[in-house]
């Protein structure tokens, strides 16, 4: 084969050997195309063999061979039961110019690869020293007759190169060398790198059978482990003896002091049982027994360390500011606090975490709980398990090497329970500031005090824990962030730090409080300010865009922000502003925030009967019965159309379906509605309303108010009725919020109709004598309970 002649042959390539020429070797095959190729070969038959850079690519291409490669002439064929043997002789070394794959076989053209300095002098005397190697430190017989006088240099170098232990990437670099002399000394180079690396390994075995005791397997293992340490300079009982100098100087507790000085005397040793000793002694090393972090005392430092981080917020800046005020007074001897931050997402609650951190100067020790199923992750498998680790809290106390950090247990709403126990329970020791001072992992064995950790947990939604859980906990609410406070948090932290993430400057891109309400109000309706995050990001990332193609600066306007955030999600005013009789908006509260729901009423002919859709649960399914009763034993007051109640079906439904929904805050709502809908008048588009509503008429507090009033001012709504009882609760409400809302309060659902529907029936009423609940020409009453 010529170097300007191209040739065309079949290819079968290697994933992990590498064949060079002169040598006949046995070739197997494995894959699905190999072995058809296999099959096909014939003596005499020639193919390509080239080797892979990835043996892991089971469909290589051109990309994924050496360039050179060798051309072998098949001399036998065995197919056998999963694979192929080809006995192949290699002839010479090609260049590989192009690949074809037909899904069915590979086909290579090549051709002939040139060897320089084949039969210099020096590459002859190179051969020669060689073969002198060979003879003097080498029994192969075979292999002095393949590379006899009257063997090529280069042949040379490849058949012995094919004999030496040496591994595939470096035969790959005798494969390359086209250079006859470089090939030749880089053959040899090889050569006493394998001769060393033998001599190396019976020097050891020597070493080793001087003290070996046939009888102790053991004491071979050691033997062996001590002479290759000592061959590489090392002693295999300095960690050891480290090891064991440090726990002897750790201020332990008596128990623990009792089971390391029991520990050490059983340490020496090379088996498994050592090994887990040993790891056991190293976490017992690690734990902060005694060691504390320098808590700040500076309580106004703190604080604007935490005002600096996050804005509003006040319940817990005053919840952590007492717990350092304590600190303070008692110098550090108080038990740790256990606060547990509840409120929808992206309102802060982890980086809150971080802040607390920061501004206390301790370390955070974060333990994610969600999905955790196995009480052996809280409290650490038994060292008589396979592979047992400590627990996530003695890890984490670990990883801070203090006793007494800010730990963060985020989203302890998400445990679940499995097979292997229940963590939610494994918590309870954890948690309870009278038992934690003691203790016990599974794995630790040994009491460790958690009672100076200051414990906040994080939680979407506490309905699903275990009352003994919650029981723990001190209960910090977080609740949505109002319009100005969105802005607020936007302009003096979440702005800022994207201009930083995204490579611009603060002056050249000014974002004004107008623009970051629009975004506000246009693009995201949430209680935190994740989505608003992402909206920021997006503005960025356009920014930057028209930065790196060198456009000119454009300051940014309203028209510019909508371009860039595409048509506004949301509007302002109010939702279904033109309702028919039937239809109220009610408030309720979920994991995520509050969110107003809408209870729709209709009738048509039947005979008497109450359907209920939705997907509701039990305790909404018995507020309608309730509503309807309470409706039809007060309908001559009410002014309810006789015919209705009559010979007609009634029909209560609440929108999105597909979403379950319980509870008594509904109560209210289904009344006003069913009242809608048998008097004919409609509810006011501008209220909405909450409240739990008994067979009486009486209205009984509910939960949630904070979340449901922001819920209804996000929507646009401007009148909210709420329960008398809940009147405490409006000052946890920002007063920006109180401003602009009408908060009336009801006692009992006469003062809720009046206040909810309108004046005006959409048809004619029957003839009943006058109700409070009639529109009346006298001067209206005072109402009760109004707060502007």
């Amino acid at each position: 084969m010529s170097e300007s002649e191209t040739t065309t042959l079949p290819l079968l390539p290697l994933r992990h050997g590498v064949v060079l020429p002169g040598v006949i070797t046995p070739i197997p095959v494995g894959r699905k195309r190999s072995r058809e190729l296999a099959a096909k070969l014939k003596e005499g038959d020639r193919f390509v063999l080239g080797v892979q850079f990835d043996s892991a690519v089971m469909q290589p291409g051109v990309a994924d061979l050496h360039p050179l490669a060798v051309v072998a002439k098949v001399h036998d064929t065995r197919i056998q039961a999963r694979g192929a043997i080809v006995l192949a002789e290699a002839v010479e070394r090609v260049r590989i110019v192009s690949l074809r794959d037909d899904g069915d076989s590979l086909e290579v053209d090549v051709i002939a690869a040139k060897e320089d300095n084949a039969d210099t002098a020096v590459a002859v005397a190179l051969a020669d020293s060689l073969r002198g190697l060979i003879e003097e430190h080498v029994e192969d017989e075979e292999l002095e007759k393949l590379i006899g006088k009257k063997t090529p240099p280069g042949l040379v170098a490849d058949r012995v190169a094919m004999r030496v232990d040496i591994d595939r990437n470096r035969k790959a670099e005798v494969l390359h060398a086209l250079d006859v002399e470089q090939r030749l000394r880089l053959v040899a180079e090889l050569f006493h790198e394998a001769r060393a690396e033998m001599e190396l390994r019976a020097k050891i075995d020597s070493e080793v059978r001087e003290g070996l005791n046939k009888n102790q397997r053991e004491a071979l293992l050691r033997q062996r482990l001590r002479a290759i340490q000592k061959e590489l300079g090392e002693d295999g009982d300095d960690q050891a003896d480290e090891l064991r100098s440090k726990l002897e100087a750790m201020d332990l507790p008596e128990e623990a002091r009792k089971v390391v000085d029991r520990e050490l005397k059983r340490l020496d040793g090379q088996g498994p049982e050592a090994q887990v000793r040993r790891r056991y002694l190293e976490l017992i090393a690690e734990l902060p027994w005694s060691s504390r972090a320098e808590a700040r005392q500076d309580i106004d430092a703190v604080a604007r360390a935490l005002d600096a981080d996050h804005h509003g917020l006040d319940d817990v800046k005053q919840r952590i500011l007492e717990h350092m005020a304590v600190l303070a007074l008692t110098k550090a001897s108080s038990k740790g606090t256990i606060l547990a931050l509840v409120g929808p997402p992206g309102v802060g609650k982890t980086s809150l975490a971080q802040s607390v951190a920061d501004a206390t100067g301790r370390p955070l020790a974060r333990v994610s709980l969600g999905g955790v199923r196995d009480e052996a992750e809280v409290r650490g498998h038994r060292r008589t398990y396979v592979g047992a680790l400590p627990g996530r809290i003695i890890a984490a106390l670990a990883k801070t090497g203090v006793k007494n950090p800010v730990m963060v247990l985020d989203e302890i709403d998400k445990l679940g329970r499995g097979w292997a126990g229940d963590p939610e329970a494994a918590l309870l020791e954890v948690l309870d500031p009278e038992q934690n001072h003691t203790f016990t992992d599974h794995y630790l064995e040994i009491p460790f005090d958690l009672s100076e950790v200051l414990f906040i947990a994080t939680a979407n939604d506490l309905s699903t824990l275990s009352p003994p859980l919650r029981d723990r906990l001190e209960i910090i609410e977080l609740s949505g962030y109002t319009l100005q406070e969105k802005v607020a948090i936007a302009r003096d932290h979440l702005w800022p730090k994207k201009l930083v993430e995204h490579g611009l400057e603060a002056d050249e891109l000014e974002m004004p409080d107008a623009l970051l309400e629009t975004a506000v109000r246009e693009y995201t309706r949430e209680a935190g300010v994740r989505q608003l995050t992402r909206e920021l990001a997006k503005v960025c990332r356009s920014v930057a865009l028209e930065r790196a193609r060198g456009k000119a600066h454009e300051p940014l306007s309203e028209a510019r922000l909508r371009g860039i955030l595409g048509r506004p999600r949301f509007f302002d005013e109010p939702i279904e502003s033109q309702r028919p009789a039937g239809v109220a908006a009610g408030l309720a509260w979920t994991p995520v925030g509050g969110d107003v729901l809408y209870i729709e009423t209709t009738e048509m002919p039947g005979k008497g009967k109450l359907e209920i859709t939705g997907q509701l649960g039990e305790v909404m399914n018995e507020s309608a019965r309730a509503a309807l009763a309470y409706l039809r034993s007060h309908a001559r007051e009410l002014g309810v159309r006789s015919d209705i109640l009559e010979g007609r079906d009634l029909h209560i439904h609440v929108p999105a379906g597909g979403t379950p929904k319980d509870g008594p805050s509904a109560g209210v709502t289904i009344f006003t509605a069913l009242a809608s809908l048998l008097t004919g008048r409609r509810v006011r588009p501008d209220t909405a309303m909450t409240g739990e509503a008994t067979l009486r008429g009486r209205v009984l507090p509910v939960g949630g108010i904070k979340s449901k009033v922001l819920a209804a001012h996000r929507a646009g709504l401007t009148r909210v009725i709420l329960p008398h009882k809940n009147e405490r609760d409006l000052d946890d409400i920002p007063q920006a919020i109180r401003d602009e809302l009408d908060i009336i309060l009801a006692a009992d659902m006469e003062t809720v109709l009046r206040e909810a529907l309108e004046d005006a029936p959409l048809f004619d009423m029957p003839d009943t004598s006058p109700s409070p609940l009639r529109p009346s020409t006298s001067t209206p009453e005072v109402r009760q309970g109004w707060i502007g």
